[in-house]
């Protein structure tokens, strides 16, 4: 048996399939058969690995013209809900890690991320705008409970009465509703719940350890009836996969409490090509064709492109049909409220010296 013919790596609650390098190694690694059955025995489970990470700054920034927010902060590197699907997976490969495995089992952590931020908010030169919290990878995954580092940062921000917006998939944020809904009453926050499919079967497959998608709509009517403004994110849609679904969603997301709504259309940078086509091939091997077919005539005739105005949405009649189904759909639904955040109540934090001389000035 060669190299091809290498059985795929099924972890159970994993997304992805392999766990090749990353674009910037300069060598490859490849499974094969040494003659003594390794590749027929059954695989251990995969460990969860949490590294430090030393990061000096916590807010990133950004002047894309397709984005909403100009200045983000992700909390953690990598991401345990394992959704095949993540465009975050590529970032994996700047750390010499794989976008495969390692980007779901070895995460970092940035345990000094309220401190940074303190530090970043209190600059004579610093402008309040809305900070977009997990923008790379989910800011509720389950680490979280571990580590509380959203929740020291939500408590900065509320302090600093700053405003902040969330995407996640997780049911963790419900712990912060006290924290949420202080912000929200001043107008400082809102949150999006990202709602992929309602099918139970096809959410364990494409995002095993993030919330079941009832429980998303759980969550939604939890932060509604909390007074925080919640919109529904039906990202990614997947041509062929989970597109069918659109209208259910955002119906669903509605009666839950939903007052907005967002989409995008799957995008599949770099590494995270091959990685998808490799879960389509083992879990939607009828469809997998048909899906990278309508994958290719959304995105001029690749796997993705990356221009802005095109790499959220897509381009041609099939990427032309889901933006106006999704139109019409939000229109007739009610979801096109959301909300202004207030920037003008933020308040600079106070930062005590860390040397022990300054401090004789306090």
């Amino acid at each position: 048996m060669g190299p091809s013919d290498a059985r795929p790596l099924i972890f159970k609650g994993r997304g992805a399939s392999s766990n090749a390098v990353s674009r910037f190694a300069h060598y490859q690694r490849e499974a094969i058969d040494d003659g003594w059955g390794s590749l027929d025995a059954e695989l251990p489970p995969l460990r969860t690995e949490v590294a430090i990470d030393t990061s000096r700054s916590i807010l990133s920034y950004n002047d894309s013209p397709d984005i909403p927010y100009d200045r983000s902060i992700n909390p953690y590197r990598g991401c345990e809900h394992g959704c095949i699907y993540c465009y975050a997976r590529p970032s994996h490969a700047w750390l010499g890690l794989s976008p495969g495995l390692d980007f779901e089992s070895r995460l970092l952590v940035k345990p000094q991320a309220a401190a940074l931020l303190r530090q970043a908010l209190a600059k004579p030169g610093y402008r309040c705008a809305p900070i977009a919290l997990g923008s790379n990878t989910d800011p509720y995954q389950p680490i979280e409970r571990e580590y509380r580092v959203t929740r020291q940062i939500l408590e900065v921000l509320l302090e600093c009465r700053h405003p902040v917006t969330i995407v996640t998939k997780s049911a963790l944020i419900e712990r912060d509703i006290d924290l949420l809904s202080a912000m929200a009453a001043q107008g400082l926050a809102h949150a999006a719940i990202s709602i992929t499919t309602l099918d139970r079967t096809l959410a364990r497959r494409m995002e095993p350890r993030a919330a079941a998608p009832q429980r998303r709509l759980e969550t939604i009517a939890a932060l509604s009836a909390a007074g925080i403004p919640t919109a529904v994110m039906t990202a990614p849609l997947i041509p062929a996969l989970n597109d069918d679904a659109l209208e259910s969603i955002l119906e669903a997301a509605r009666d839950a409490g939903a007052s907005a709504a967002g989409y995008v259309l799957l995008r599949l940078p770099h590494e995270l090509t091959t990685l998808f086509e490799e879960w389509l091939k083992l879990h939607a091997p009828l469809k997998a064709a048909h899906v990278m077919s309508l994958i290719r005539q959304s995105r001029e005739g690749k796997s993705y492109d990356s221009a802005f105005g095109r790499r959220m949405c897509g381009s041609g009649a099939y990427a032309d049909m889901i933006a106006q189904r999704f139109r019409l759909a939000v229109r007739r639904l009610g979801l096109e409220r959301w909300t202004e955040l207030d920037t003008s109540l933020f308040t600079p934090p106070s930062v005590k010296a860390e040397s022990p001389q300054a401090s004789l000035f306090d």
